[in-house]
């Protein structure tokens, strides 16, 4: 309370006195004041922090388990299942229907990744379910009524069999080893032998084997390529398996058989090399493998490189390098001329540099950089994978030409060029135009500019597949060739060293091919394996004589053998 000017006392020392304590009075009031204020703003603070981390962790609650679903049903769809269930699908080796159980139809499909497949036939008009194949074995086992359940339960007579019902059940009998014995006949002359001559002994020969004096047969080691590098069976778990049988075959044994038979496969891979060569067109591409190094704590890093051919040398060959130095595909390609599919990747550049090579970009590889780039800036990310995607629909298109037998090559590739002069040189205008506007106003290090960096520094390769009919429009085929790779060293993780990773390359260029026509792998390696010894000396067979073990040569004679004579 301040004190009117009357009241003040005229001595100078209670003056100052009056004034003191007015100036504490006020202080105390200012204080206590300053305190409430910060009092209700601590408190008004605190509120907001409490809400906050409320709502923080709530939202974090819901991103944990929606990314939780996400990041599940990835693995699902792409890895299976992460602990071992029971497939209801394999009822059906049992004679059961899915129909006919409790199950949810929704809950399995989810399980397995895909939709639920039952082996009923696709014709409404058609009952029962689908035949199994025809080229199985069949064992049949009858079952019929004792002779207390034929007799008519009205009269007492037995009953006549009138007919039977039949029906099919898949059954598994596992896969056996057998020894060959191979006897071989010695002949002397008794008549020289009597009377003191050299008896002139002679022993039977022995067909050349995949390894001479080895222990494995053609099939055998057939099998145990194809299961590594086929099936990407480490060989710890086949020789797991083959204890099961009680056989004892160690993995170091198995490893070695696996080298000896790359060894031996070598002319014939050189000459598929040769034939990819002679192509219009090759896919490459490459991926690591981990090669074990002794004494290092880490294995290193080689690479396997795969090689397509056009539909005129239909063989895919894969090449190991140490590393992924550009001598690997320019050594590869030194002699190819036409044109390279493949990536960005800078060691090609000086293939294409003398000119004899022409540089065929992917799409898939420019598409992939937009969808990378469509959570920082989706607008522009959605309109590039529309432009792109009116490509591939005529790619799709284009397809339809494939399946017509009517067509000779050379017309089913004029008609592709013509759709895609018509339709596709538009679009690849448009998506010209669209970069060259973007790519101005677009923040210079965001995803979204180095989408478009790539596409235009790519750009006249992205173009090329255009200009020909046998062309692609994109890599995806060298891709998918290389998964069996990817796919392998997950299981047996590493190649022991440099001479074998490039001896699983050899073998993987035979079961790559084989598949690529429709050929059981197991089945094509067990034939070369026998055959091919019986050429002799390997590196000096003229290749007129090595070409009846190319897969597709070989399907044809294998298809023309199975055909009984009239």
């Amino acid at each position: 309370m301040m004190v009117a000017i009357e009241e003040l006392p005229d001595d100078s020392v209670l003056l100052k006195r009056v004034i003191a304590e007015e100036r504490a009075q006020r202080n105390a009031v200012i204080e206590r004041i300053r305190q409430e204020v910060l009092a209700d703003r601590n408190a008004v603070i605190e509120r907001i922090k409490h809400e906050a981390a409320e709502q923080m962790e709530t939202l974090r609650q819901r991103l944990e388990a929606e990314h939780k679903a996400v990041v599940d049903a990835i693995l699902r769809r792409y890895y299976g299942p992460r602990r071992e269930k029971f497939d209801p699908r394999q009822l059906l080796l049992f004679g059961l229907t899915v129909d006919a159980l409790p199950l949810d139809r929704s809950s399995v499909e989810d399980e397995s990744g895909e939709r639920l497949v039952t082996r009923r036939v696709k014709n409404r008009h058609e009952h029962g379910r689908g035949q199994l194949p025809e080229h199985l074995e069949r064992i049949e086992i009858e079952h019929d009524l004792d002779e207390k359940e034929k007799a008519c339960p009205a009269c007492g007579q037995p009953r006549q069999r009138i007919g039977a019902e039949v029906s099919e059940q898949l059954e598994y009998f596992p896969a056996s080893f057998k020894v060959l014995k191979h006897i071989r006949h010695k002949y002397g002359c008794p008549c020289c032998e009597g009377e003191g001559y050299n008896p002139n002994l002679v022993t039977a020969a022995q067909p050349a084997q995949p390894i001479p004096k080895g222990l494995p047969g053609p099939s055998l080691l057939a099998h145990v390529i194809t299961g590594k590098l086929g099936d990407h069976l480490p060989l710890y778990r086949l020789e797991r398996i083959f204890g099961r049988h009680k056989v004892s075959v160690a993995r170091s044994t198995m490893c070695a058989w696996m080298r000896a038979a790359g060894e031996m496969v070598v002319p014939l891979v050189d000459l598929m090399t040769g034939r990819v060569k002679a192509s219009r067109v090759v896919h490459t591409d490459d991926t690591p493998v981990p090669i074990q190094s002794p004494g290092a704590r880490q294995c290193r890093k080689g690479r396997i490189w795969c090689y397509l051919g056009d539909e005129a040398n239909p063989y895919t060959v894969y090449d190991y390098t140490p590393n992924r130095s550009r001598d690997g595909p320019a050594r590869w390609l030194k002699d190819y001329e036409g044109y390279l599919q493949a990536d960005a990747y800078g060691g090609y550049d000086g293939i294409y540099s003398g000119g004899r090579v022409t540089e065929v970009a992917c799409w898939a590889h420019a598409r992939r950089k937009f969808y990378d780039a469509q959570d920082s800036d989706a607008r522009r990310s959605a309109e590039m994978l529309a432009l792109v995607g009116k490509l591939y629909a005529v790619e799709r298109e284009l397809k339809s030409l494939d399946g017509d037998a009517s067509k000779s090559m050379a017309e089913k590739e004029s008609a592709r060029l013509a759709l895609r002069r018509t339709k596709s040189v538009p679009v690849l205008a448009a998506i010209k135009a669209w970069l060259d506007v973007e790519g101005e106003i677009v923040l210079p290090r965001s995803p979204m500019a180095q989408a478009i960096t790539y596409t235009q520094n790519q750009w006249s390769a992205l173009c090329v597949y255009a200009t020909r009919g046998f062309l692609a429009i994109d890599n995806n085929a060298s891709e998918r060739a290389l998964k069996r790779v990817a796919i392998g060293r997950k299981n047996w993780l590493f190649a022991g060293n440099d001479e074998a990773a490039a001896s699983h390359a050899r073998l993987w260029s035979l079961i790559a091919s084989a598949e690529r026509h429709g050929v059981d792998p197991q089945r094509y390696l067990t034939s070369v394996l026998a055959k091919l010894p019986l050429l002799g000396k390997l590196p000096a067979t003229p290749s007129a004589e090595l070409e009846q073990f190319l897969p597709d040569v070989w399907a044809k004679d294998d298809a023309a053998e199975a055909i009984p004579p009239r």
